[in-house]
């Protein structure tokens, strides 16, 4: 399992100039198939899916990273300790617990708050939507769910992330 400062490094390797959406996302998964690990594979759910958003094609994961870069787009884990073994209660509870060091994540990433912010998964979205808008983030769900796109959930991640972001972010298609 990678640690949160781990986590950082691979991701500040491909965070763009300015950010432009910040999605935020559970946490990192327990198989160790990290987002910003560009030895990864291009199938891997989430980096799929986001890259299909974006309208990307892409031969590597790191091509795939750095037009996710190029874009704008940033992926933040809510809390970066290992909690897909974990029960519901205790899931939330992680989140809760590590949202003073998401926010100030976020808060480095977008330091004037004009970053949109894209909550994933149904306990995230319910858990951060008012508090990171009472702390002056954009966020977008406001009050609506995006699936995490796994477990026959990828229609619904996808038609979900295009009503809530729409056509207000670049993607490399465009």
């Amino acid at each position: 399992m990678l640690t949160r400062d781990d986590c950082h490094a691979l991701r500040r390797t491909f965070e763009p100039q300015m950010a432009k959406l910040l999605i935020v996302a559970e946490s990192p998964p327990a198989s160790g198939k990290y987002f910003y690990d560009p030895t990864g594979v291009v199938t891997e759910p989430l980096f799929a899916a986001l890259m299909r958003q974006l309208k990307c094609l892409q031969t590597s994961k790191e091509e795939g990273l750095r037009a996710f870069q190029a874009s704008g787009w940033v992926l933040v884990d809510a809390t970066y300790s290992l909690v897909s073994t974990l029960s519901d209660r205790g899931r939330d509870a992680a989140i809760s617990r590590y949202y003073p060091l998401l926010r100030d994540d976020l808060a480095t990433l977008s330091p004037d708050r004009s970053a949109f912010v894209l909550l994933l998964k149904a306990n995230v979205c319910r858990l951060l939507d008012e508090r990171l808008t009472s702390d002056g983030f954009r966020v977008l769900n406001r009050g609506r769910m995006v699936y995490f796109p796994s477990n026959s959930r990828q229609k619904d991640f996808h038609r979900q992330f295009e009503t809530i972001v729409g056509k207000c972010l670049p993607r490399c298609g465009n």
